[in-house]
């Protein structure tokens, strides 16, 4: 079966973002792997192919929290192109992962020139923020019960046009707690109250299945 490719000459956002090239590269990370520190100097912009990653900040005390954790098809470290000198944020590999690197200059100039990368791109700003919004409400009107049944439906990217990841990576209870606001012991009651319901599984992974939506739907 032949495999259809964009014109010759067109700019192919889907291929660009698929390869290394130009003052763009691949990198890949082991899980647990810092990709970058926070305070370090912004020179590039980051997209997912392939693993996951954390975003955490941490404060002058010491203590962290965790602001985001991103798939397959993401953009991170953006903040580049606004002229954020440094990263606010430290990036770490959840899995292992793969990261294609671009130049913020490089990243620029395609946004300026290429309709279809930045038609991409600004979609995904713009999913960002809404997500940013509704975790907001989350945080403010919902139980800690409901505020990990959403995380965990987030996680396995339920709602996205691409085939949902229904298993998930390992992730600790500790890590899921940082995330919704609650200890550990909470989240260990309600991930068993969820197993015992068929809402999860733990065969093979942390399996999520699609009743796990009934929990947020509840009032």
């Amino acid at each position: 079966m032949a495999i259809s490719k964009a014109p010759k000459g067109r700019f192919d956002a889907k291929r660009f973002l698929e390869s290394a090239g130009a003052a763009r590269k691949i990198a890949r990370f082991e899980r647990g792997a810092i990709i970058f520190n926070q305070g370090d100097p912004c020179a590039n912009v980051m997209y997912i192919q392939s693993g996951g990653v954390k975003l955490s900040v941490i404060s002058n005390s010491g203590k962290e929290a965790v602001v985001a954790l991103l798939g397959a098809g993401d953009f991170f470290g953006e903040g580049a192109l606004a002229g954020q000198p440094v990263r606010i944020a430290t990036a770490t590999a959840l899995t292992s992962s793969g990261i294609l690197v671009v130049d913020k200059l490089k990243m620029l100039r395609l946004l300026h020139k290429q309709r279809d990368l930045s038609d991409r791109f600004i979609t995904h700003m713009l999913t960002r923020n809404i997500r940013v919004e509704e975790d907001l409400v989350d945080q403010l009107f919902n139980s800690s019960e409901k505020r990990l049944a959403r995380t965990l439906l987030l996680l396995a990217r339920y709602g996205h046009q691409d085939k949902p990841q229904r298993v998930l990576p390992k992730l600790s209870q500790e890590l899921l707690a940082e995330m919704i606001g609650t200890t550990r012991s909470r989240v260990n009651f309600f991930m068993n109250k969820f197993r015992k319901l068929g809402f999860i599984d733990y065969n093979g992974g942390l399996k999520i299945n699609n009743s796990l939506l009934s929990v947020v739907l509840h009032d």
